[in-house]
């Protein structure tokens, strides 16, 4: 074997160790943590391994436009988790990363704590960078997390998040989920009725679009006419409406 081809091999080696790895240690331990957290979605693997469909265009370039990363109990899906599911044949450059209220900072202002997971995000998409990691450049883009009812006080956060993120920084969500007669899966004690129209929450909403940012969006479906409203008052703010507008729970 020339040096040119021992090179080679010795690279590919390297760019695929971080996913041997953690097929052989880190996906064990995953299943094992999440086996205990009853309600969560756990892959079966042996199930999914039964049919094996055909990757159509294969060599179409594709960005993920919203996905999360967490570590939380009984509940783990990281750099590792995500790449596995990148990797199933599709040709994904690059993805965006969404807020999930993850890896927060446990110090510090209240309303400053959402820069923590900006800074973790930035940190996985300086790993993909160097081409370790394969060719996906996983957060390319990134959508953080500001609390909006701060008014025109959010300003400061939103600096924040920006110094974070650099250049990779491309907005905020800010979920305003509600239903008074919904039984929802995941209820969010933190939204109100009529939160789109509050004047503080618009305040939030204005500063964002000043700062050249989007602002992205979850809430149910009936709510849809809620944030075209919000839409028509601050035109100039570019806003992303996740999931086409979320179905209510069961028993709705």
């Amino acid at each position: 074997m020339n040096r040119r081809k021992f090179s080679l091999l010795l690279g590919t080696a390297a760019a695929a160790w971080p996913r041997r790895a953690y097929a052989q240690q880190g996906g064990q331990q995953a299943a094992q943590q999440q086996k205990a957290a009853p309600g969560n979605p756990v892959p079966r693997l042996d199930w999914l391994a039964r049919h094996k469909e055909p990757i159509l265009e294969p060599g179409l370039p594709i960005i993920d436009p919203h996905h999360h990363l967490w570590q939380r109990p009984g509940w783990r899906y990281l750099l590792e988790d995500l790449l596995a599911d990148t990797g199933s044949g599709h040709n994904i450059v690059a993805t965006v990363y969404m807020e999930a209220s993850s890896m927060y900072r446990d110090r510090g202002p209240e309303e400053m704590r959402p820069v923590g997971e900006v800074e973790f995000a930035n940190g996985v998409a300086a790993m993909c960078g160097s081409g370790v990691f394969g060719k996906t450049r996983v957060a390319s883009g990134i959508v953080g997390h500001a609390d909006l009812m701060l008014g025109s006080r959010v300003e400061p956060v939103l600096t924040a998040l920006m110094r974070a993120g650099g250049d990779r920084f491309r907005g905020i969500r800010h979920g305003v989920s509600w239903e008074a007669e919904a039984v929802t899966l995941r209820p969010n004690p933190l939204t109100h009725a009529g939160m789109l129209a509050d004047k503080k929450f618009r305040e939030g909403v204005a500063v964002v679009g000043r700062l050249n940012l989007s602002y992205d969006v979850s809430l149910y479906h009936t709510q849809i006419g809620e944030v075209a409203d919000l839409a028509s008052a601050l035109p100039n703010t570019r806003i992303v409406l996740n999931h086409v507008g979320g179905v209510l729970g069961l028993g709705s």
